[in-house]
């Protein structure tokens, strides 16, 4: 359904994707344009395990490509603003989306570290599904947005929950699950997004501090 030009995606949890991320230097540094294979198809592992960064790289005049994934939602619904003006691209066979722009931290961003992301667009986390967070030494927390098989191609859903036992988390940093009693909505359409990923290359987008107790 679609709010004003918002355009809303539901049942997309335990959804499979893949990213391609075309890096170039800006003014302000190293800057990514972020394609997904979102919703367009399954990421499917035949054209995936093909793909050659670096000759998508010189292909697209880019500094560097960044292949990320497979990875898997962890919400429930994703709005989307302006979608129907999103370029498309195909790499390797696999068509995808411009569905982001990340300004990095470096040119390779270091875990616990966090990155803005022009993405437009709004998570919904419903009530009763459980969650999973990291916590940081200023008390914000930042819920797990995907998970990831880039680092342990047999990561599954199923080891979310005890997760903490394998990170490598920095001083004062801590990871929960849990169990929310109301949906959460991460709303960054009209606002850069905040994204940072663990050591086993998970997302987690910082929830406002309205919903984040």
């Amino acid at each position: 359904m679609a709010s004003g030009n918002v355009t809303t995606v539901g049942d997309v949890f335990a959804k499979r994707y893949g990213e391609v991320l075309l890096v170039r230097v800006g003014e302000s540094g190293p800057e990514a344009c972020v394609y997904n294979t979102f919703p367009l198809n399954d990421c499917p592992a035949e054209l995936w395990d093909k793909l050659d960064a670096n000759s998508i790289a010189e292909e697209n005049n880019a500094v560097a490509a960044l292949l990320n994934g497979p990875r898997y939602w962890l919400m429930s619904g994703i709005g989307k603003r302006d979608r129907d003006e999103l370029e498309h691209k195909t790499f390797g066979g696999l068509e995808m989306l411009k569905q982001a722009t990340v300004k990095l931290s470096s040119m390779n961003p270091a875990p616990y570290q966090p990155n803005r992301v022009d993405r437009k667009a709004s998570f919904t986390f419903d009530a009763g599904r459980e969650i999973y967070e990291l916590i940081d030494p200023d008390d914000r927390h930042w819920v797990m947005q995907t998970w990831s098989q880039t680092v342990d191609p047999t990561l599954s859903l199923a080891d979310l929950p005890n997760l903490a036992t394998r990170l490598s988390l920095p001083p004062g940093w801590r990871y929960q699950a849990r169990t929310p009693a109301s949906a959460l909505h991460v709303d960054t359409t009209t606002t850069d997004a905040s994204v940072t990923q663990d050591d086993l290359a998970n997302s987690y987008s910082l929830l406002p501090l309205s919903i984040s107790r």
